[in-house]
């Protein structure tokens, strides 16, 4: 009953594991690798519990019995890769190629010749950055005029849109979160096997991806979340028999769950074997056992559950179809009637007809799918970009998401949908009034991930520090406050963090002395509007209630000329400033942000704009497939004076992906800021704190925003933004805390004076989120300026905040008054306005 050819689970253990997943309890990992070593009548029992699990979700799914394939192509793009794994044959080296990579047109030949045969699907697979390894590669990039090889896969998988209408599904290997976005406009799907959790083969010698950067599990990990960030739909799977234990291979099977728990991103899992290849360093290790591969795939769909699409590769069985059927797959992957399987190509890829027939023996329908598994194509948002819903809707059947096989590919525009405006426009204005429809939106339960993958992740501060440190924090405080960002003084500095009473009394004063030395007694504020062009947004953030479904009641875009007219009215009401920021609204097009800065200019001409934060700018420079200083300087060019440094939240991705499911990663967000202030662009910087962090978080912020400024001296102030947690998904599903408390308010603010002190001088306390009352107070503890009059601001009061949208210069002169400071009027960059 057990596999004995190692130490391993005993007969007890593999059934008691066996009576478990019967009775559909959870397994853990050990119990999970007892399973993996059953064989005989156990294995059989395995076999029929997972087949039950995998049942149980095609009925659900609305397609019982229904077994899945993808009719493709296979293309090649590029066999040079700078990994050396010792299984593969498909890498190799460049005088055994007839050019580093394929040419346009024979990519568009193997694509033309699969239309031709009703093939739906073009798989790119390719080596990982060749160009990093192989001059030969680089030299073809470099002729051609592309700066790398994902440079040339986006515009290769543009022309298969746009010439043939097959369906491009990417292999590129590891990517970062930025290649993602830029990707993903121009593919429905993307993939990346993560083969292995086990870091010892990749880092021990003789290990089989020994030597192969791109192999880290820890690196392979990272991909798997940021393409959750981004919203692909991804492929992944595990590699079993390179080496690895039964508890290494379980492992990777929960990885992946965990990832998908948080993400719901992860479209298709495959689970394939070993095979052994001459020439290359494991030709003698012994392929992958087919018992050992129908318990592994038996394994991961009792562990992923019913809703798991689960694939085997049909081409590396052996003719067992209804073993693998029988252990649970649900999908054989893609099938080409054209192309060898590169990978593998000793072993071809069955006729479809041969396995329809082996799959209906079995008691299954075979039904072809596109390369976006079903639940994706009929969700459409966030999933698929805009361009490419006419090239899935043309293969697509609407009602099951599956393909239409007597549907041909035809070559269509790859381009921007039509633009459509309109929905709750007067929200500016009614918020104040009627408010939101609801508390939250409707997929609440879904679109952020699964909350209890999410509460995992929150992580607990240190201790407030001794009386010593506090008493040297405040000693530094009064000679030398900067140097608080030292990491010698971080007991001092965290101590300070923790400070009240006489303490935080004492704080408080010293950070209003440095102000006074800094800037004077001046509250400065400036007269501006917010316009949010749209709420529409679709990436997740956990902390935002402003974001809407398009759907959704409250939801809303605004034309150029709605912004426009905005602006105007903003001008002839005394302002010198518009601050535009909206959600990541797929719908709008690439070109309307210069378009909104041009329409703003030409109607105000002397208006300054204040405009797009870190995120609206990195994202759109990916949809326009060109780099964040490029769609910059096009922004620039247009009009654009400033940009809002917010998006920044904590720049510290361990609490970063717990607030945010899908905004760019804290290194993304400095090169945004960085390369905006290299160009000229100079930006706030900000701080959104009291929610899942904490102060040895909020100290590690400010020591980015210090680095940069050093670097660029950009940054023109500082505002600190308390978290407004009531209507915050976060809050909501009791993981964020109900906001920053008045110490931490007070503490957060003279802290950003004392510890950027020299740096940056303006430190700015947001009325919108402290009252009136709260920011006199904060004034009063090392702040200077108010912000601005906003006219609107429909951000906070969509999470809700209580203090209003708006205030007149004679409210905000009245809260200085009420520090007992003199207010003064000023520009975006703290200049004299206008006469």
């Amino acid at each position: 009953m057990v596999d004995r050819t190692g130490p391993g689970p005993t007969d007890a253990s593999v059934r008691r594991a066996l009576h478990r997943a019967a009775s559909g309890r959870a397994l853990d990992v050990d119990e999970a690798a007892a399973l993996l070593a059953a064989r005989g009548e156990a294995l059989d029992e395995l076999l029929d519990v997972a087949g039950a699990v995998r049942d149980a979700g095609l009925r659900e799914a609305g397609r019982p019995g229904v077994v899945t394939y993808s009719k493709k192509v296979f293309i090649p793009l590029t066999r040079l890769c700078r990994d050396r794994c010792h299984y593969c044959t498909f890498a190799t080296v460049p005088h055994r190629l007839p050019a580093a990579f394929l040419d346009r047109d024979e990519v568009l030949a193997i694509a033309r010749a699969g239309a031709a045969q009703g093939c739906k699907e073009a798989l790119f697979t390719l080596g990982d950055r060749p160009e990093e390894r192989w001059p030969a590669a680089r030299q073809w990039l470099d002729e051609r005029g592309y700066d790398s090889t994902l440079d040339y896969l986006r515009a290769c998988a543009v022309a298969v849109l746009e010439e043939t209408g097959l369906l491009p599904h990417l292999n590129p290997g590891v990517l970062s979160w930025s290649e993602l976005q830029r990707l993903k406009p121009v593919a429905p799907s993307m993939g990346m096997m993560l083969e292995t959790t086990a870091t010892r083969l990749w880092s021990e010698p003789g290990g089989p991806h020994f030597g192969s950067p791109d192999k880290e599990p820890a690196v392979r990990l990272r991909v798997l979340d940021d393409a959750g960030r981004v919203g692909v739909p991804f492929t992944t799977g595990i590699l079993i028999g390179i080496g690895e234990t039964p508890a290494e291979r379980v492992d990777a099977i929960f990885a992946i769950r965990r990832a998908h728990r948080e993400y719901g991103h992860l479209q298709e899992v495959i689970v394939q074997n070993f095979r052994a290849k001459p020439d290359t360093a494991m030709r003698g290790m012994p392929d992958a056992e087919l018992r050992d591969l129908a318990a592994t795939v038996a394994v991961a769909r009792v562990l992923l559950g019913p809703k798991a699409r689960i694939q085997a590769p049909p081409n590396l069985i052996a003719g067992e179809y209804d073993l693998l059927l029988r252990a649970g797959i649900d999908d054989w992957g893609g099938v080409s009637p054209l192309t060898p399987d590169h990978v593998n190509p000793e072993r071809p890829w069955p006729q479809i007809d041969e396995l329809a027939r082996h799959t209906e023996k079995s008691g299954f329908t075979l039904r072809e799918r596109l390369t976006i598994y079903p639940e994706y194509v009929r969700a459409g948002d966030p999933w698929l970009d805009p361009r490419l819903l006419p090239h899935v809707g043309a293969l697509a059947d609407p009602a099951t998401g599956l393909a239409v096989e007597e549907a041909r590919p035809v070559g269509r525009p790859w381009q921007e949908p039509d633009e459509t405006y309109g929905g709750r426009t007067d929200l500016h204005a009614t918020i104040d009034t009627t408010g939101r429809t609801g508390d939250r939106r409707g997929d609440f339960d879904h679109v952020y991930g699964d909350w209890s993958e999410v509460a995992g992740k929150v992580t607990a501060g240190g201790g407030a520090g001794t009386d010593q440190d506090l008493r040297a924090g405040l000693r530094l405080a009064a000679d030398d406050p900067a140097a608080l960002l030292d990491p010698g003084h971080e007991a001092a500095a965290l101590a300070l963090f923790g400070a009240d009473g006489p303490a935080l009394d004492e704080l408080c004063r010293l950070a209003d002395d440095v102000r006074r030395a800094a800037v004077g007694d001046d509250v400065t504020y400036v007269v501006n509007r917010n316009i949010n062009f749209s709420n529409v947004c679709y990436v997740g953030c956990r902390f935002c209630a402003f974001a809407q479904r398009e759907r959704d009641a409250d939801a809303y875009r605004l034309s150029v000329e709605q912004v426009a007219d905005r602006a105007e009215q903003a001008w002839a009401a005394g302002a010198s400033e518009v601050c535009l920021q909206g959600g990541i609204d797929p719908k709008l097009p690439v070109t309307v942000y210069a378009d909104l800065v041009r329409g703003i200019k030409a109607r105000v001409p002397g208006m300054h704009v204040h405009a797009f934060s870190p995120m609206e700018i990195v994202t759109a420079a990916a949809k326009a497939g060109v780099s964040v200083r490029e769609w910059l300087t096009g922004l620039r060019e247009a009009g654009l004076d400033t940009i809002p440094g917010t998006a920044a939240e904590i720049l510290d991705d361990d609490v970063r992906w717990v607030l945010t499911k899908g905004k760019l990663p804290a290194a993304a967000w400095v090169d945004v800021v960085g390369t905006a202030h290299e160009l000229g662009i100079r930006s706030s910087s900000t701080m959104m704190y009291g929610h899942v962090d904490h102060p040895g978080q909020w100290l590690a912020h400010f020591r980015v925003l210090a680095g940069l400024q050093d670097r660029t001296g950009g940054f023109t102030e500082f505002v600190a933004l308390p978290f407004v947690h009531t209507n915050a998904p976060i809050y909501l599903a009791g993981i964020a805390r109900p906001g920053p408390t008045w110490r931490e308010n007070r503490v957060v603010h003279a802290m950003a004076r004392l510890l950027l002190h020299g740096r940056i001088d303006n430190i700015q306390c947001s009325w919108v989120k402290l009252g009136d009352e709260g920011t006199a107070a904060m004034l009063r503890g090392g702040c200077n300026d108010l912000g601005g009059t906003l006219m609107e601001e429909t951000i906070s009061r969509m999470a809700g905040s209580g203090n209003g949208s708006a205030r007149t210069e004679e409210q905000l002169i009245a809260i200085a008054s009420a520090a007992g400071r003199p207010a003064r009027r000023r520009t975006t960059a703290y200049g004299s306005p206008r006469p």
